[in-house]
Parts: C-alpha cells; sequence; structure tokens
C-alpha cells in the first residue's frame, strides 16, 4: 500500500443484537480481511481452531458477566458479516486469545508480536489556544489494519451515542460519547501479565465509552479486572482528564502536569516501578523518547496549543523510522508496521479527525455525531 483511503463510517442503532447485525453486514468485507489477518497469525503459531474455539468457550460466561450484551453484538456481527463468531471473539480479544490459548509457552512466543506502540496526548483548556480539551493518538500497529479499521457511530437507546474508531468487527478501541467523555489506549507490558483471565480490552473500552457520567467511566478504566496491561487516558469536555497504567490486579495514576498529559508504552508510575518489572521496551524502545519529544513540542507553543499543533507534534519524524509517526517499516518480530492512524477529538465540539497512516501524507478526515 502507497496511498491510503478514509476510514469508512459505520452507523448502527437499536437492540444490541440488532447493532451487530448491521455492523456485520456494512462491515463485512472489512471484518473478514482482518480476520483472516490474525487467523493467519494463529496459524504460524500452530494454534488450531479447536483450540481457539476452547478458548472462547472460556472466554464467554466471563465477557457475560461483566455484560451479555456484549456477547449478543458480536453474535449479531457474525451473523451480519456472515462469519464465525470464534472469528468476532478475536478480532475484539486478539492479544487476551493469542495469549492464553492452549499452551502457556505461546505468552512468551507472542511477546515481540503483539506489541502495538501508541502514543497519546491531551492538551488541558488552560493550555489550548481555544480554552477547550484536546484528546489524540497515534495508532502504531500492523500497517494492513488501514485496510481493516472503521468508524463506528453507535445510535444508543440506553446511554450517549459513541463515536470509536477501531478495527472492523471491534466493539471499541479510542473513540468519545456525546457526554463529552473520550478515550484513547496504549499498549503497556509488565511482568505480572497473562496469569489469570479478565475482561477483554476492547469490552472494557467499550464499557467507558458507554458511560454518561465521568466517574463511572473512570471506574469502570480503574476497577475491571484485567489479562495483561494497558494504559488508558480518559478526558472529558468540562476539562478533566486522567491517565491510567493498568496492570491485571492494580491501576496506577498519572496526572496532567503543566496542562499536558503524555504518555506511549512504558511505565511511568513510580509507585508500578516498584511493583513490576517493564517488559514492553523490549519491543518497542522508541518508547523511551517518544513522549518526551511531544511534550517538548507542544511546550513550546505556551499556552496556545492549538488541533494544529497536536497534529503536527504527532507526525514528528525524530530518528525516523523509530519516530513518533512510524513510516510502514519492519518491526523487531519482522512484521510490516506503521502508524495506522492519527486520531483528534475534541469533546466538547463533538469532533473527531483522523488521518490513515499519516506518515504517507494523507489527509484528516471529520467523523461527527451528526451528518
Amino acid at each position: 500500500m502507497t496511498t491510503a483511503t478514509p476510514f469508512p463510517l459505520i452507523e448502527v442503532s437499536g437492540k444490541p443484537a440488532q447493532r451487530g447485525l448491521q455492523y456485520g453486514r456494512q462491515a463485512a468485507e472489512r471484518i473478514h480481511l482482518g480476520a483472516s489477518h490474525y487467523a493467519e497469525q494463529l496459524r504460524k503459531l500452530a494454534l488450531q481452531r479447536a483450540d481457539l474455539e476452547k478458548v472462547v468457550r472460556d472466554y464467554v460466561p466471563i465477557i457475560e458477566r461483566f455484560d451479555a450484551a456484549y456477547v449478543e453484538e458480536m453474535h449479531g456481527i457474525a451473523s451480519g458479516a456472515d462469519i464465525s463468531f470464534e472469528d468476532v471473539m478475536l478480532l475484539n480479544a486478539r492479544t487476551e486469545i493469542l495469549k492464553l490459548a492452549a499452551r502457556p509457552a505461546l505468552r512468551d512466543t507472542m511477546r515481540l508480536d503483539d506489541a502495538d506502540g501508541c502514543t497519546g496526548v491531551v492538551v488541558m483548556p488552560e493550555r489550548s489556544a481555544d480554552g477547550s480539551l484536546i484528546h489524540a493518538q497515534n495508532w502504531d500497529w500492523k500497517m494492513e489494519c488501514a485496510e481493516t479499521s472503521v468508524v463506528l457511530r453507535i445510535r444508543r437507546e440506553d446511554g450517549p451515542d459513541i463515536l470509536t474508531f477501531t478495527e472492523a468487527g471491534g466493539l471499541a478501541r479510542s473513540g468519545l460519547n456525546d457526554a463529552g467523555i473520550s478515550l484513547t489506549a496504549n499498549f503497556l507490558e509488565s511482568s505480572l501479565d497473562f496469569q489469570r483471565i479478565g475482561v477483554p480490552l476492547a469490552l472494557i473500552r467499550r464499557k467507558i465509552l458507554e458511560q454518561e457520567h465521568l466517574p463511572l467511566a473512570y471506574r469502570a478504566a480503574y476497577v475491571t479486572a484485567k489479562s495483561g496491561s494497558n494504559n488508558m487516558m480518559v478526558g472529558h469536555e468540562g476539562g478533566c482528564a486522567l491517565n491510567f497504567e493498568c496492570a491485571p490486579d492494580e491501576t496506577f495514576l498519572l496526572h496532567p502536569e503543566d496542562g499536558l498529559l503524555v504518555h506511549a508504552n512504558h511505565w511511568v508510575s513510580p509507585v508500578a516501578l516498584g511493583k513490576l518489572k517493564d517488559m514492553g521496551i523490549m519491543s518497542t524502545p522508541d518508547t523511551l523518547y517518544r513522549d518526551v519529544r511531544v511534550r517538548q513540542l507542544l511546550r513550546a507553543h505556551g499556552n496556545a496549543i492549538g488541533v494544529a499543533e497536536v497534529k503536527a507534534a504527532l507526525l514528528d519524524d525524530f530518528a525516523s523510522p523509530w519516530s513518533v509517526c512510524r513510516p510502514p517499516r519492519m518491526n523487531l518480530a519482522n512484521n510490516l508496521s506503521a502508524t495506522v492512524a492519527t486520531v483528534v477529538m475534541r469533546p466538547a465540539a463533538r469532533i473527531m479527525e483522523i488521518a490513515p497512516l499519516p506518515a504517507l501524507d494523507t489527509p484528516f478526515t471529520t467523523y461527527l455525531f451528526t451528518d
């Protein structure tokens, strides 16, 4: 791929099963393509179809206890896209399934192959040019995901509407809702990972975006049991943002400093570093300066940081191809990776802008809650 096209907008509404059916029908081609990518990954690990099916069976009761509607929605996606429920589960729990399935040895063999590096940033109102919060992220992952991702607009009957950027078939990744809550997430890895079964990260992110009230979004990020580590930034249009460094059994908070909150793929909390070993730097060594670069570039604009300045910081090419904005390159697991998307959100204005493969100079497309 030498060019990138805008991510398609998929709108769904109704009950969970209805939403899933609409989603599957509209995004069927991208869902099948994404599932085929991860099926190939399973084959490379000598993981049989029966192994995947067993892990999914074990996972379903855990997800049902968390929120049974998610199982209904995933069954709807499978039906609409004419694909197996197990494949939809793989799209929503790829890390957990690939790490925990079949044989414990997979936990080690997947370490380098499953690291999606990201750089997230929140500009607080006191540092932004127009006094409103800006929440943004680079998503670094397999380059082919530029062809398998979508923007999902969810019209809900039981809570705020949601606008989320995700791999096709996924329930959520990054996004915002029309209650003014925004979310991004970054890869983290620790010595405590995958020692127990927790809720898949995609479903925790969806739960955060379903909340009308900020403290309930914080609660979902903080207390939900996880299988592996992850970093989540949760912002609010009213000018509040927190960073959650999540280990499987404990969460560590980071607050904005000088009106900025920036995080890459290494642990920052001193309390966390006193309790665990950071395992992610082995696969994403560039994390050690990506957050520094973004922070420096934004600080240079004083209290006049706008969307253009945030975009420029996330497009930084220092130390390319190991840069904040990653051009297509082979990663340490010999997979073709890239910054798949740059996502910039303004919760107060209910606006999301996304550029696919931004290192290729592709333009941003604007996504709204209304047409």
